[in-house]
């Protein structure tokens, strides 16, 4: 519940900076294409960066060998390597700028640079908080540290440029210069954030030897090498589809980002569906694999990954069915892009379930399949877009990234059941996403009679609460939904 909670409130928290960003009078819509590029960049990174250990980390840290070494270990190697790829990155800083498409703000690919490298050297000691269960101090740091980005993006965006309009001499103009790019600023909030963090986790830090397991280090580097690959290509698949909408799409450089900015915003719109995988995730993969240690651990997956899908079919209604209510978390100029929601909703969906069912080869030692299953998507992703960009723009993207993650998720599913079978109720499940999909249709009928906006908020709410019953109806059995009713008949008893 920790990790969950600390987790979707901090992002939370930072998507709140949407709506913000996205009707702030100084950044235009070719300027959150800007922020859009380097945020899709910096994902594929942070792959590289970690090259898997946070994974290895967990796998590895369960052997009672390892258990001493296994964190200075892991913290070393790391070390190393960030100092080696940040200076790397530093030294091609241009060509960096050019593949990403911002040699035009250069200044923001140099901030990147540092937030990578923080970054990644953070992860570890946020690892060993969550291996030794301390998810109140991870949920401080996590929360703190986007306060703090908060913060400073109001102070950047909002302080620094009224209080100059208003007076020349003011303070802050000693630093803040109007007539840049305000994403600059925007993203040196976010390196002030990483270094926080970074110094939050010092205690953490601090507690480091030079005590490196060479024989541990080899195991980690075999593990963890294939899902570099998985890393990158599920990057590929979720970040990269904005820097190929400006690579391929045929338009003026503004035009191109403009593009690019509709799609990122309206790509937050995907908001709790996203949050709750990023959530399920964060607390998913340390339980499974103490899990796989105990007896039955085979139906404590099947049992999880049903409870996951019926949450995400709930978030999917949600947000698919009341968008005239969510549309308002972006600014009107980005409403142009509401049609490709829906589409990213069920992408993200299919990702949810593929990340649920990526534990049998994280398990059965097999990270090389999980490679496979991500170079497929990868392949699809880069072959949909480079097609068809060129005609239907991010729409194009929207479809892209739905047929990767399905493809990915039947896969994954089918070559799981084969090494690592676990008894999935997955017809019901299958059963679940069809009806929510039909639900959505049915109410897009309804629309035709007339599509005022206060009938859709309506029969969105009476789709849902329908849903809501079915599930109860069907799940009625089960030993969750019996407590769920019992505290609902409870606290109505009390009222």
């Amino acid at each position: 519940m920790w990790y969950g909670v600390s987790s979707i409130a901090a992002r939370f928290i930072n998507y709140l900076l949407t709506p913000y960003l996205t009707k702030s009078a100084i950044i235009h819509t070719s300027d959150y294409g800007d922020m859009g590029l380097i945020y899709s960049a910096l994902p594929i990174l942070n792959v590289l960066f970690l090259y898997g250990f946070e994974t290895a980390y967990f796998r590895f840290s369960s052997r009672e060998e390892y258990k001493k070494t296994i964190y200075n270990t892991a913290t070393i190697s790391l070390f190393v390597s960030t100092i080696v790829l940040t200076t790397f990155l530093w030294l091609n800083q241009a060509a960096f700028a050019a593949i990403v498409g911002l040699q035009d703000v250069q200044q923001i690919v140099k901030i990147s640079i540092f937030i990578i490298a923080f970054d990644a050297l953070s992860a570890i000691p946020f690892a060993k908080l969550r291996q030794e269960n301390r998810p109140r101090l991870f949920a401080f740091i996590k929360i703190g540290g986007i306060l703090i980005n908060i913060f400073f993006t109001w102070f950047f965006i909002s302080y620094c440029p009224n209080n100059l309009a208003a007076n020349p001499n003011h303070w802050v103009s000693g630093f803040y210069n109007l007539n840049i790019n305000p994403i600059i600023y925007v993203v040196l909030a976010n390196l002030i954030q990483s270094v926080f963090t970074l110094l939050f986790l010092s205690k953490q830090i601090l507690e480091i030897r030079f005590s490196f397991n060479v024989k541990l280090w080899k195991e980690m580097m075999i593990y963890s090498l294939p899902l570099i690959i998985v890393g990158m290509g599920g990057m590929v698949n979720e970040t990269f589809d904005r820097l190929m909408l400006q690579w391929w799409y045929p338009a003026d450089i503004i035009a191109k980002k403009e593009q690019v900015g509709i799609y990122n915003a309206c790509y937050k719109l995907s908001i709790l569906i996203t949050l709750f995988i990023q959530a399920f995730r964060m607390g998913a993969e340390p339980f499974f694999f103490k899990q796989a240690e105990e007896k039955n651990s085979q139906k404590v997956y099947a049992r999880v990954m049903k409870f996951f899908v019926i949450t995400i079919c709930v978030m999917f209604l949600v947000v698919a069915l009341e968008m005239p209510i969510w549309k308002n978390f972006i600014g009107e100029k980005y409403w142009a892009g509401l049609k490709v929601v829906p589409i990213l909703l069920l992408a993200n969906m299919f990702l949810g379930i593929y990340y649920n069912l990526s534990v049998w080869y994280k398990l059965a030692n097999k990270t090389i399949a999980g490679a496979w299953i991500t170079i497929i998507g990868a392949a699809i992703t880069l072959l949909i877009n480079y097609i068809f960009i060129p005609h239907f723009s991010y729409v194009a993207c929207a479809w892209a990234t739905f047929f990767c993650y399905g493809t990915m998720m039947v896969m994954s599913f089918v070559w799981g059941q084969k090494h690592y079978p676990i008894p999935y109720v997955w017809k019901k499940l299958v059963a679940y996403m069809v009806i929510v999909v039909l639900l959505f249709f049915i109410q897009k009928a309804l629309l035709l009679i007339t599509n005022n906006i206060w009938f859709e908020i309506i029969t969105g709410g009476f789709i849902i609460t329908f849903f809501l019953w079915l599930l109860f109806q069907i799940e009625k059995k089960d030993v969750v939904f019996v407590q769920l009713k019992a505290l609902v008949a409870r606290r109505l008893g009390r009222k």
